[in-house]
C-alpha cells in the first residue's frame, strides 16, 4: 500500500560527496548504512538491530547478568534494560533473579530464542556478503586491517592533539 506523501525506501542525503579525502564525515554514515540494512534484514525475525547481537551471545554461554550484557554492548544500562524487556515480552529471553545475589538479574534465552539463533546467523552472513560485495578476498581482509586500526586509534587516543 502507498501512502501519499510518504517516501518509501528512502536513503538519506549522502553529504560525504561535499568533504572528500576526510574520513570522519565517512565513519558515521558507513555505521547508519549498516545498521539500517541489519534492521531491514531482522525484520522477518521479530527482532530489532541489537537485540540478535544478545541472541548471539546468550546461545553458546550460561545466563548472563544484565550488567555484564550492558558492559559487553557498551551501552547505558536503560538502554539494556529496554531492549531486554522487549525481548522478554516477545518471549525470546528470560530475566530472573540470582539465587546467590539477588542484587544480580540474570539472562538466558528461551527455547524460542534458541530457535531464532539460526535465522539470526543467516542474516549475519547476508549482512556480510551484502557489506563486502565487490571486494575481492585480500580486500576484505584489509579493510578489516585498516578499520580495526581505526578502532585502536580511537579507543587508545593515538595522536591526541593538543588541547588549543
Amino acid at each position: 500500500m502507498i501512502i501519499p506523501g510518504r517516501v518509501v525506501n528512502a536513503k538519506p542525503a549522502d553529504f560525504t560527496t561535499a568533504v572528500e579525502g576526510t574520513i570522519s564525515p565517512l565513519i558515521p554514515t558507513l555505521a547508519r548504512a549498516h545498521r539500517a540494512m541489519s534492521q531491514e534484514l531482522l525484520r522477518d525475525t521479530g527482532l530489532s538491530a541489537g537485540q540478535e547481537l544478545i541472541v548471539m551471545r546468550l546461545f553458546d554461554s550460561p545466563a548472563q547478568s544484565q550488567a555484564e550484557l550492558t558492559r559487553w554492548l557498551g551501552v547505558e544500562p536503560p538502554t539494556t534494560a529496554k531492549m531486554l524487556a522487549r525481548m522478554e515480552k516477545a518471549g525470546i529471553v528470560t530475566r530472573v533473579l540470582s539465587e546467590t545475589d539477588r542484587r544480580v538479574t540474570l539472562v538466558s534465552l528461551t527455547d524460542e530464542g534458541r530457535a531464532i539463533h539460526e535465522r539470526v546467523e543467516n542474516v549475519w552472513g547476508d549482512l556480510e556478503r551484502i557489506t563486502v560485495a565487490g571486494l575481492a578476498p585480500a580486500e576484505v581482509r584489509e579493510l578489516e586491517r585498516l578499520v580495526r586500526h581505526v578502532l585502536s586509534n580511537l579507543h587508545n587516543g593515538q595522536d591526541t592533539p593538543a588541547p588549543c
